[in-house]
Formats: C-alpha cells, structure tokens, sequence
C-alpha cells in the first residue's frame, strides 16, 4: 500500500473514529439524563456512578490486563495520567464551552475525597515495601484498602441518591422521557460506539492479507516521525481518556453541567479506588520516585481546581484556558523526562 493511501486510510480511520465517539457520547449523555430523571436524583449522582464507570473502562482493562500478565508498573502510571488528563483537560475543555456550576455539597464532599484519595496513594506508595529501583508498593493488602473505600464510597452515593429522591418535589411525570427501555439501549450503543470509537481515533497495528498496517492516531504519529515511546505518552494515554473528554464536552453543550463534573470526580476516584484497587489486589504494583512526583502533581492541580470552583462555585473559561495551559507544562515535562532534557 502506497505511503499517500495508508494516510488517507489513516486520516478516514480516525474521522470514523471521532463520529462514533460524538455520537455515542450524544446516545449515552441522554440515556443516561434519561434515567436521572425517571429515578428523580440529581445528575451529578449519575454522573459520579453511571457516566464515570462507563467512561473509565478502558483505563480499567488496560490496568487489569496488565496486572493479570504481571507487567503492573503500568498501573500507577495509568491511574494518576488518566486523572490529570481527566482533571485539567476534560474540565478545562468543558468550562471553554460553558461556565462548569459546581454545587456546594460537591465542593465540600466529593471533591475534597477524590483529593484525599490522591493523597492516600502517594502515601501507600511511598510507605509500601521496598522494591528494586523504586521507592516501595501497593501491595495487596493496600489494594484491599482501596476497594473497601470504593464500596464505602458507592454507599454514600445511593444513600445520597434515596435521599435526593425523597426530598425531590417532583411530582413524577415522566412525559417526555425516554422509557427505561430506551434509556438503557441509548447507555449500551453509547458505550459501545464510545469504546470503538476510541480504539479507531487513538489506533494500532493491524494485519491485512500479511500486510502490516497502522491506522488511526499512531500511523499519522508516525508518519510525522514520532517515537512508539512518545506515541504511548501523548496517543495512547489521549486514548484512555477520550470517553471521559467526550462524554463531558457532550454533557456541557446539552447543559447537564452536574453531570460533566460529576464524570470526572467520579472517574478519578474510580481510577484510584477501583482500578489500582483490583489491580494491586491481583498482583503488588512497583511505585517509583516518578509515580510520587506524578502523584504530587495531580494533588497540586487537584488543589488549584478546587481554588478555582470555590471563587465563583463554577470553572469559567479563563480558567479552562489557564488549566489547559498548565496540563501542556505538565506535558512538556514528561517528554523531556522520557527523553532527558
């Protein structure tokens, strides 16, 4: 195949790719709006369960995957790059379409967990066992740990959720709504053509008819002459977090404000809880001085986030570009670490 038709290939890849995301991020933002309505609890519940497990799949098979190979130092590394990712673009990108409202309660409980959360990670790490050329582990009585304060954490948010609805003045008309039917098929084909998508936007390697193929992000990545190591850092950890940036982007211009945050309070917490969780419980994860930086990162940008919302209890758009900003420091920090300069 010609090297002008593989890029075409590559570029028709990607735009498929894209189509899919944005329209199964349409399907999933309204099934799951849908069921936030019928149910009579506030979007943001729905945000930090549903819409945030969904969107965080992809981080946890790739950390699954590699804890059941035994290859778990990629875990760590996956959780706190998918966070900030989460955190500074998918929030910052959000707030340059609307002014991001961040309810109180979320100010004050579920924000200041998922930051305590970050925290209890540099903390196991750095505390752990001592391990070859790094600074300890989450062993798996850690990983235990992580899991307990998941289940605790899905608890407060039903009991949130039954209470919400028994204080909701909602007189429980459902005209107009997507039927549960509806709203569940709308979440499956969401999901799944986010998944797809993202796989067909970030990419690979295939074979057709003993001809080796890229497609997708990484052959233009390479086409422009990057590194497989820089393509995982910028391509692939894009990647993993192209669903949470969708479904929130989404989730802002359809105005279901609680809803974008909530995804991102809530795939952090299920990165750090539920992924590192399971996967220190099947194997320990290596924790290296880089991972405590990267750690110490994500609570430095946790902390100006949360200045941010407690000024004007929302993201405005100079602070998106300002969030923005500080991710492509960030970076430009792991490609000259990688790289030695």
């Amino acid at each position: 195949m010609s090297q002008s038709l593989s890029l075409f290939v590559a570029f028709a890849v990607l735009v498929v790719g894209f189509v899919l995301l944005i329209k199964g991020a349409d399907a999933f933002v309204d099934g799951s709006s849908a069921v936030a309505r019928r149910l009579r609890v506030p979007p943001i519940i729905i945000g930090l369960t549903i819409v945030s497990m969904g969107t965080s799949l992809p981080e946890l098979a790739v950390s699954v995957t590699a804890a059941m190979a035994g290859n778990n130092e990629i875990a760590v590394s996956n959780v706190t790059g998918s966070n900030i990712f989460n955190l500074m673009v998918v929030l910052g990108v959000s707030a340059l379409f609307t002014p991001l409202a961040v309810q109180r309660e979320s100010l004050t409980r579920e924000f200041p967990f998922s930051v305590a959360c970050a925290a209890l990670m540099a903390y196991l790490g750095a505390h752990g066992e001592a391990v070859k050329e790094g600074i300890g582990s989450i062993d798996r009585g850690d990983g235990l740990v992580l899991l307990a304060l998941f289940i605790l954490f899905l608890g407060y948010t039903v009991r949130s959720a039954l209470k919400a609805r028994a204080e909701s003045d909602d007189d429980g008309d459902t005209a107009g709504i997507l039927s549960p039917g509806k709203s569940l098929l709308f979440i499956l084909i969401g999901l799944t053509a986010i998944k797809f998508g993202g796989d067909l936007v970030v990419g690979g390697d295939t074979v057709i008819t003993g001809e080796k193929i890229s497609y997708g992000a990484v052959a233009i990545a390479r086409f422009l002459g990057m590194s497989d190591n820089l393509i995982g850092l910028t391509v692939i950890a894009l990647g993993t977090s192209l669903p949470e940036l969708v479904t929130s982007v989404v989730a802002a211009r359809k105005n279901e404000l609680d809803m974008a945050v909530g995804n991102v309070i809530g795939s952090n917490l299920f990165n750090i809880l539920f992924i590192l969780g399971t996967a220190a419980a099947i194997s320990p994860v290596d924790f290296t001085g880089e991972n405590l930086i990267d750690t110490c990162i994500l609570l430095g940008f946790s902390l100006i986030v949360w200045l941010f919302t407690w000024t004007s209890r929302a993201l405005v758009r100079w602070e998106g570009v300002v969030m923005l900003a500080l991710y492509g420091g960030f970076l430009a920090y792991i490609i000259g670490r990688v790289y030695g300069f």
